[in-house]
């Protein structure tokens, strides 16, 4: 059973009793080595929220990352709850490695979030909002208005906000409405003077501000706003209680007797067959409309809603009472983020500059000689993301380039790099872009550049049969002095400039022929029929990359067994694939020293006596989302360091294109090592430990060690890069990789 440990969180899995290890053969199938994926991704959201607790982040800040742990938790219920849901109804028997069934799994994370949710609403009503209020934003309720304050909130609905509402009325003559995904709405409670009681349901609409500005008695009297349009202070009020106080407008001649929040969660996961789909971009479209169809998952109610107006819904809605969550505070938080947007540089991180490259240059022959002369590595955000855009853009323009090829996943509204490469058609170059349409959730975005680029004279892939191409990749193809020449950019993250300056992802440009090659021969295979399996120094997937990672990890075994030596450092999102685990198992049986970086999701479990005793397993989740994918093998002093935009999980390696390259160039490879790994792994303030039974404890310095937060010293040390990660008073031996 999940219980609330002394610390107050809650421990990821106790559905089952912790391993017993004996010296005696383990066997690696045993499911209690094992955490359930779906319980780690709830750590790793309850890890979000614990950081909207910390007092140490700015205010603002706090408030983010109480909306991102809201959106993440919209996200799981729309894709993984649903999922599970779906195995249920149709009988799945197939269960993960930790051989929880998904009823289950259903059971354990209602358990958790219990818990979750309930702390996170403390957080919200107890500490953040009185603190908002002593800093100057106020969030009333209706009833705290002035009578001046509410009469130009009603000037504001009669003239904005009335003529988009469309009340739906639920009775035998009106079927029960349709609740589209995410919408939040009120359950309305009228009197009609002749049929009695009548029930309605009245949405939200989402083009309108969640949180609306509402000026001060101050400036009403002073006569300044006439609109709330034009309103710049930092008061505001919930739209719904605007919409629930002016009820009486949309239904006259009626008693309106109640109102009551309520918001729907539905299945959102998109299930297209591409065999069958003779046009992929309109099977996406399709798809994407029937998300607002989808079977509902999760109700969320207001806390005061009466049990008869929840047995409505609940009975219409198809749910069993499981599936209802009471909510004693404002529904669907992730739209607090719009508080972020406030003009209060006193209440946010403080803002940095990113770095350029010392040699860098925007002009296109200086840049292509720079690559030439040395491969570049770019660490995204303390790296400007412009050298990628300056380098597509400058192939778009170079009259020497001859053709362009680059793999798209989520690039974001407003994108410089598509533009740059709807020019290079403008320039007459030759473009081929693979742009994943089934990116979930970035589906419209895609469809969008997909016929702008093909409108331009692009050559546009949707993705490759029954996959999703994850791969960063861009290729440009010129003709040097010396003969025609390829120039690479690989990346562990999106070609996205606005996802950059939040996320960590590390960039790399070299002309090395070998990839080069590769790089082509992976293009025929997504573009054309090739049936290319080996490349010369790529690993790639769906193929040989599992193999390819597990032989370099038996390597490590050998050479612990030899000499004593062997070490790995993994840095990644998620840590899932049984193969991959009981492999890093068996090399911690052989003495091997394993630490492992996993942000999100890891389904080992470290520090098991006789299996994993030297596997270390610790998780950042700070100021910036870890996204970078970083493999290192010791390999005997022959340091392997290898990126991409794979994570160890079964989907990566077996459903998705993905790529993970080495770094040739010694000085770079060795700045990943001794400056990112490093003090990524010896975070000892943002970092939290994995512990066997599967919960988190954060890291904190010993007595007279470093005090190190890595993406705070990053952003301080990375322009320098080589300087030893540490503030310290005493001298302390710095531990090698």
């Amino acid at each position: 059973m999940l219980t609330k440990d002394s610390k107050g969180s809650v421990p990821a899995d106790h559905t089952r009793s912790q391993p017993h290890t004996s010296s005696a053969r383990i066997d690696l199938n045993n499911p209690q080595l094992y955490i359930n994926r779906e319980i780690s991704w709830l750590q790793f959201n309850w890890r979000v929220l614990e950081e909207a607790l910390d007092i140490r982040h700015p205010l603002l800040e706090r408030v983010k990352f109480l909306a991102i742990f809201a959106n993440n938790l919209d996200e799981f219920f729309m894709t993984r709850v649903s999922g599970l849901r779906q195995q249920v109804t149709d009988g799945v028997l197939e269960v993960p490695p930790d051989e929880i069934t998904p009823s289950e799994q259903l059971a354990a994370i209602q358990h958790m979030l219990t818990f979750h949710l309930a702390r996170q609403m403390d957080c919200w009503q107890d500490d953040l909002l009185p603190k908002l209020h002593e800093a100057g934003i106020r969030i009333y309720h209706y009833d705290e208005l002035q009578p001046k304050q509410r009469a130009l909130l009603r000037k504001y609905f009669e003239r904005n906000v009335f003529p988009v509402l469309t009340p739906l009325a639920f009775d035998p003559t009106h079927p029960f409405p349709h609740i589209a995904n995410l919408s939040l709405s009120l359950a309305v409670v009228v009197r009609d003077p002749q049929r009695g009681r009548r029930f309605a349901r009245v949405k939200i609409e989402d083009v309108f501000p969640r949180l609306a500005r509402i000026p001060d008695e101050y400036h009403l009297a002073q006569g300044e706003y006439r609109d709330l349009a034009e309103v710049l202070d930092t008061n505001f009020i919930w739209m719904e209680e605007v919409v629930a106080a002016n009820l009486g407008l949309l239904f006259p001649g009626l008693e309106v007797l109640a109102a009551y929040p309520f918001r729907v969660t539905r299945d959102a996961a998109l299930e297209i067959k591409d065999d069958e789909a003779s046009d992929l971009l309109t099977a996406v479209e399709e798809q994407i409309e029937l998300r607002q169809f989808g079977s509902v998952i999760r109700l969320e109610v207001a806390q005061t809603m009466p049990e008869s107006i929840r047995d409505v819904l609940t009975r219409n809605l198809h749910l069993a009472h499981s599936q209802v969550y009471t909510v004693n505070g404002p529904l669907g938080m992730s739209d607090l983020m719009e508080l972020t947007h406030i003009d209060r540089p006193d209440l946010k991180d403080q803002p940095f500059v990113p770095a350029l490259p010392g040699s860098w240059t925007s002009h296109a022959e200086d840049l292509f000689a720079s690559i030439r002369h040395r491969d570049v590595l770019l660490y995204h955000p303390y790296d400007s993301f412009m050298p990628v855009v300056d380098f597509v853009r400058a192939a778009a323009r170079d009259p020497q380039v001859l053709a362009i090829k680059q793999t798209l996943y989520r690039v974001g509204m407003n994108s410089p790099i598509v533009e740059a490469l709807m020019e290079a058609r403008e320039h007459r170059k030759q473009v081929a872009v693979l742009l994943e349409l089934k990116a979930r959730f970035d589906e419209k975005h895609n469809i969008a550049w997909a016929r702008a680029l093909e409108q331009a004279g692009v050559h546009v892939i949707y993705g490759v049969l029954g996959l999703k191409t994850h791969a960063k990749i861009c290729l440009v193809v010129r003709r040097d002095p010396d003969g025609i020449r390829r120039y690479v950019h690989m990346s562990t993250g999106n070609y996205n400039p606005v996802t950059s300056r939040i996320y960590t992802d590390l960039g790399y440009f070299t002309c090395d022929p070998d990839i080069g090659a590769d790089i082509s021969h992976l293009f025929n295979a997504l573009t054309g029929y090739s049936q290319q399996e080996t490349y010369r120094k790529l690993l790639v997937a769906p193929g040989a990359m599992r193999q390819q990672l597990l032989a370099r990890i038996e390597r490590e075994i050998e050479r612990q067994r030899q000499h004593g030596d062997g070490y790995l450092a993994f840095k990644m999102n998620s840590l899932v694939d049984r193969a991959c685990i009981q492999t890093l198992y068996r090399a911690s049986q052989a003495g091997v020293k394993i630490d492992l970086q996993v942000r999100g999701i890891c389904c080992l479990r470290p520090g098991l006596p006789g299996v994993s005793d030297t596997i270390t397993v610790t998780s950042i989740v700070g100021r910036f989302l870890e996204h970078t994918r970083i493999y290192y093998f010791r390999n005997g002093g022959k340091d392997e360091v290898w990126l991409g935009s794979a994570d160890l999980m079964p989907r990566n390696l077996d459903h998705r294109v993905e790529i993970l390259f080495p770094i040739g160039d010694p000085h770079l490879r060795q700045t990943i090592i001794r400056d990112i790994l490093y003090s990524h792994l010896h975070d000892n303030v943002q970092a939290r430990r994995l512990l066997p039974d599967g919960s988190y404890e954060r890291c904190s310095p010993p007595p007279g060690a470093c005090v190190l937060n890595s993406q705070e010293w990053l952003l301080q040390h990375w322009k320098s890069r080589g300087n030893i990660p540490c503030q310290r008073t005493k001298r302390t031996r710095r531990r090698k990789l």
